[in-house]
């Protein structure tokens, strides 16, 4: 069988099973060609590269292990393979953290926040850091800024701390453990921050690959904005003189608004629209 086969085969069997992505992959294709490819241990870009090889009796038989193993726990492929990709870049991730998904990281990588940074922006929070990714990528991105990765989860601290020492910046990312941002270390030129933000309503609803990460990293309360309150309301104290703060609220925006009807905040286009991640400014919070 050829691995191109084996993928499409294999992708039928993740449709059929009514498996749901969102963890890296969007479609049971990408899904299978992931899966397989980490089982072979071949580059995930290099599908193009191995579509035509023949596979063994006995690697056929592993990817479809692994497909199996997908369908019967629900668990995110990350999770299977202890690997995601952010922005092209990759890191560790098991179930002590959320599978790294920001749209933040959008963001860093298009410039899109350089334009409310200045020449003298030193210091970044990444706050609900989970498994350290955007901090890593904040910390790659300007390379003359110092990052503090916080997170109240002393396991997702573990996680990150993996991959803050994968990509060679214990330097420049110093983790730190608190509730919010009372374990913050400030004032901040940038707060970067994609907090718990998941209404009660949609968390009861949730597919089984969401329900298999941190309900501490995902419910937000009744409305979803029970982290969010206490955020902006500590924030101005946390921000520098010209500082902001960079928050997702995924598809909370009508939630965000109705709690807080007299911000108003700037709104950042990604690749999901101009709904998910806002900006606010020192000034707006305060």
């Amino acid at each position: 069988m050829k691995l191109i086969t084996c993928i499409d085969t294999e992708a039928a069997r993740l449709t059929q099973a009514g498996v749901f992505f969102g963890h890296g992959t969007t479609n049971a294709f990408d899904e299978a060609a992931w899966l397989a490819l980490w089982r072979l241990g071949l580059p995930l870009d290099a599908l193009d590269d191995h579509a035509e090889r023949e596979l063994s009796d006995a690697e056929a038989a592993a990817i479809a292990a692994l497909v199996d193993e997908r369908i019967a726990t629900r668990k995110p492929a990350a999770y299977l393979t202890g690997e995601a990709w952010l922005q092209g870049v990759p890191f560790t991730v098991d179930e002590r953290a959320i599978v790294p998904r920001s749209f933040i990281a959008e963001l860093i990588a298009d410039a899109s926040i350089d334009a409310w940074l200045s020449a003298d922006t030193r210091r970044v929070l990444d706050l609900c850091t989970g498994n350290g990714s955007l901090a890593v990528l904040a910390a790659m991105a300007w390379p003359d800024v110092e990052v503090d990765a916080l997170d109240i989860d002393l396991g997702a601290l573990a996680v990150a701390r993996l991959n803050v020492e994968r990509h060679n910046l214990a330097l420049r990312v110093r983790l730190l453990q608190g509730d919010g941002l009372e374990g913050a270390q400030g004032p901040y030129d940038l707060i970067l921050c994609n907090p718990p933000y998941v209404n009660s309503t949609s968390m009861a609803a949730l597919p089984a690959e969401y329900r298999a990460e941190p309900e501490l990293a995902l419910a937000g309360g009744a409305d979803g904005m029970d982290f969010i309150r206490q955020l902006l309301h500590d924030a101005p104290a946390a921000l520098t003189e010209n500082g902001v703060l960079v928050l997702e609220i995924g598809n909370e925006r009508e939630h965000f608004e109705a709690a807080f009807p007299t911000l108003e905040a700037v709104w950042l286009e990604t690749s999901a629209g101009a709904d998910q991640v806002l900006l606010l400014t020192r000034e707006q919070l305060a």
